[in-house]
């Protein structure tokens, strides 16, 4: 509810700054201007989203996923092992959880991180546990080998090459991954659950 007044508190001062200075016509100007650029931004990145999202569905359909997110079970185990250890801890949704982010289909990776966290939630008590924190500090940092979603930011925008970022968004994302594992394992033993 606060953003809602912030924003309409920016409107409404830009509103009242361009009367005062003359200038109502390039405001309501920069108004449709930006409406229409969000709306044109919004399609582009929908229908990458589309895409990748229906990509997920047919690797899900095809077994493929089930074998890359196997493929990761033994690594996600050492980080997350209560939740790999008990029948219903959540392990697969973590594992699909990683490996949406790992495609770059975060849309797709929120309702498998939601059913991971939920499922690690009920298991401490409705309180946040160690292994709840990693899983939040690795969904957000998530290494990205595809960034479907910024590539389909920068091609709506007209990139000639939307994936020319790959090095840059593999070296930043497991950059960040590294910094925040170990973060939440210092802390993790610093405050133990």
């Amino acid at each position: 509810m606060l953003m809602t007044y912030i924003w309409l508190g920016m409107v409404a001062a830009a509103l009242l700054w361009g009367a005062h200075a003359g200038t109502l016509e390039a405001v309501s100007a920069a108004v449709t201007e930006g409406a229409q650029s969000a709306v044109t931004l919004c399609l582009g990145i929908a229908g990458a989203l589309m895409l990748w999202s229906a990509l997920m569905e047919l690797m899900r359909q095809s077994g493929l996923l089930a074998g890359l997110t196997k493929l990761l079970r033994p690594l996600l185990r050492r980080f997350y092992p209560a939740a790999f250890d008990t029948p219903d801890g959540g392990g697969d949704a973590i594992a699909l959880n990683f490996t949406a982010n790992l495609l770059g289909l975060g849309s797709a990776a929120t309702p498998a991180g939601l059913c991971a966290a939920k499922a690690m939630a009920r298991r401490s008590g409705g309180t946040a546990s160690n292994e709840l924190c990693a899983l939040v500090v690795m969904n957000t940092a998530s290494v990205q080998l595809i960034p479907a979603t910024v590539a389909a930011v920068r091609a709506s925008l007209g990139a000639a090459a939307p994936f020319d970022i790959l090095p840059c968004v593999w070296l930043a994302s497991v950059c960040s991954v590294c910094a925040g594992v170990l973060s939440a394992k210092v802390l993790g033993k610093c405050f133990p659950a």
